[in-house]
């Protein structure tokens, strides 16, 4: 079972144009979808598609167009009720893939702090992977994942799942800084550099960098590292000083890049939980997410639409002193 926490999931409109995008203009739409979103959300979802056992946790009231869109995508949920509706974002996305987003700061959490987290860690034993995904919304500490992580810890003890988190900005430095134990970290090049320092597009082109990065989180009190470098692929570096390994990702007509961060860290857990060596896992992250750049709005793949077989996998080896 993998459990995905979103604690500011949002209903995701995706507006397709059919010319890039023009300030002040009035454009037409060629197509537009609406999905229940969210990083955590967005897993679940791609796990679900892949008819893995995935239960997404998120506030929001039964009614809300969020827990009612993934009903009817065949997601189990496990729900905070809150007062109102949760936030809603925008994508609009260009012929070439150029994607613009504009996201609302979600309904205002503080006084529902404590029954989120109590909710998470009532629900943590039955998971053999917890995965932490996404922004705070207004209410929430920037702590609230570490807090989330060391509670599961301290109540579940031996039977605690692993952990993996996919955030940014304050929440994920907060993390960091905590020195708690997280199993798997998922971010891309600028999210690594927010907490390690350097070039995000030195990372980006330079794989030898980006495992060099890696390594620097890890020393902070990560274990295994998937940094996802977009256009360029992705790197992954195990934790305890094991291998490290690249994968450069696939030539694709690119749709829309929303939620294909989400979609390679389904994939990795996919083929994690099914006993893949970590070179294969890493193969199955880079086409799951190409799958999914390469579909409109923020649909995600099925795992008949990835194709780890024609990714290739390449060692990075350490560098070292002369």
């Amino acid at each position: 079972m993998i459990i995905t926490v979103t604690p500011n999931p949002s209903l995701d409109r995706t507006i397709e144009l059919s010319s890039p995008l023009v300030r002040g203009a009035v454009q037409r739409s060629i197509r537009t979808t609406d999905e229940p979103g969210g990083k955590g959300v967005n897993v679940s979802r791609a796990l679900a598609a892949a008819g893995a056992d995935t239960v997404a946790i998120l506030p929001g009231g039964l009614d809300d167009p969020v827990l009612a869109g993934l009903r009817a995508r065949g997601v189990s949920t496990v729900s905070l009720p809150i007062e109102g509706r949760l936030r809603a974002n925008v994508t609009v996305t260009e012929p070439d893939g150029t994607t613009t987003k504009i996201n609302e700061p979600g309904p205002d959490l503080g006084k529902h702090a404590i029954a989120l987290l109590d909710l998470v860690v009532e629900h943590a034993r039955s998971a053999d992977w917890l995965v932490l995904a996404g922004s705070l919304p207004p209410g929430l500490p920037d702590d609230f994942l570490a807090g989330i992580v060391q509670a599961v810890r301290l109540v579940c003890g031996d039977q605690a799942p692993r952990i993996a988190v996919d955030s940014s900005g304050a929440p994920f430095r907060a993390l960091i800084d905590s020195g708690l134990r997280v199993d798997l970290v998922k971010p891309n090049a600028e999210e690594l550099a927010e907490i390690v320092g350097g070039d995000p597009a030195v990372y980006e082109a330079d794989r030898s960098a980006a495992v060099a990065g890696a390594r620097l989180l890890q020393s902070r009190g990560v274990g295994t590292v998937l940094l996802t470098l977009g256009a360029h692929g992705a790197v992954l570096v195990e934790g305890d000083g094991a291998g490290a390994w690249f994968a450069a990702a696939p030539r694709i007509e690119a749709l829309s890049t929303v939620g294909a961060g989400d979609s390679s860290l389904a994939g990795y857990l996919l083929a994690e939980t099914a006993g893949a060596t970590p070179p294969r896992r890493l193969a199955q992250a880079v086409a799951s997410g190409a799958a999914a750049a390469s579909l409109p709005g923020s649909v995600v793949p099925t795992l008949d639409q990835t194709h780890p077989e024609l990714i290739d996998v390449v060692a990075v080896q350490r560098e070292t002193a002369s």
